[in-house]
């Protein structure tokens, strides 16, 4: 079978984020806020930069970002969904930044002028693009002289354990091909490759806490795992909650809770002078 064409799996993405939007780091699990706020302090912005946020989702970098370049700097971020966008932009409305604009754009190819930011951040993005080298070679090509990139992946590239239950579900067209988001050393590679330099890699622990099965699922279909589900026949999801729900049990904390440790793997690096 051949690959899925570029423009079907970003309008497949698109449709995943639309359907989202609403609910997206909002069930009641930290998830992209922790992990976007670590990124962003990891390269330490300065007030008055500018700042891009590739695929901004529902702003968890984007606001961090715009708190730390303060009302001098520039933020703009960019998502391929269209409800992401709309939602993102109405909050940073509200909340007053005028120095941050939204905008519907494709982080593969962001079409942003060349040289315009200080700064680049990613977080959970990269690995959902069609083509991760062409698109951190467009992201290298935005940053100014000096500038410093940022991109959050999964440590233990999938989730670990989530592989192995939704994997006792889908098709055997569904599993992917060995990924350079495996390891530290993949990514880092990766990320030379499209001209970076000083590439480093940093990982910490992020618990996952969940009240019950019924909260996993629901955190499950708040975010790009909807798109798993969706390649699930639907009379099977009973099966896969009923699975999840036994692989939980070896989570269960002294206060009846469910948590899940993941490894969460920060990559810095810079553009050269």
């Amino acid at each position: 079978m051949g690959l899925m064409p570029a423009s079907e799996r970003r309008a497949q993405i698109a449709a995943v984020f639309d359907q989202v939007a609403d609910v997206y780091d909002n069930v009641g699990v930290p998830w992209f806020t922790p992990i976007a706020e670590r990124l962003v302090g990891a390269l330490h912005p300065q007030p008055g930069e500018r700042a891009v946020d590739l695929g901004c989702g529902r702003g968890a970098a984007l606001f961090a970002l715009a708190d730390a370049v303060g009302p001098q700097g520039r933020v703009t971020g960019i998502d391929l969904s269209a409800g992401m966008v709309g939602a993102t932009a109405a909050d940073a409305a509200a909340r007053g930044l005028g120095q941050v604009r939204v905008v519907q754009r494709d982080a593969g190819e962001p079409g942003l002028p060349a040289g315009e930011f200080d700064l680049a951040v990613a977080s959970f993005v990269v690995f959902f693009l069609p083509a991760p080298l062409a698109a951190l070679r467009a992201w290298h090509r935005l940053l100014a002289p000096g500038g410093r990139l940022g991109l959050s992946t999964f440590g233990d590239h999938g989730a670990g354990w989530l592989d192995d239950v939704f994997g006792r579900f889908l098709p055997a067209s569904a599993f992917r091909a060995p990924s350079p988001f495996d390891s530290d050393t993949g990514v880092e590679q990766l990320v030379g490759a499209a001209g970076f330099r000083r590439v480093r890699t940093e990982t910490f622990p992020l618990d996952v806490v969940l009240r019950d099965v019924d909260h996993w699922q629901q955190w499950s279909m708040s975010h790009g795992q909807r798109a798993v589900w969706a390649r699930i026949p639907a009379e099977r999801h009973p099966e896969v909650k009923a699975a999840v729900a036994e692989h939980l049990e070896t989570f269960r904390t002294a206060d009846g809770t469910y948590r899940v440790g993941q490894s969460i793997r920060l990559t810095l690096a810079d553009r050269d002078d």
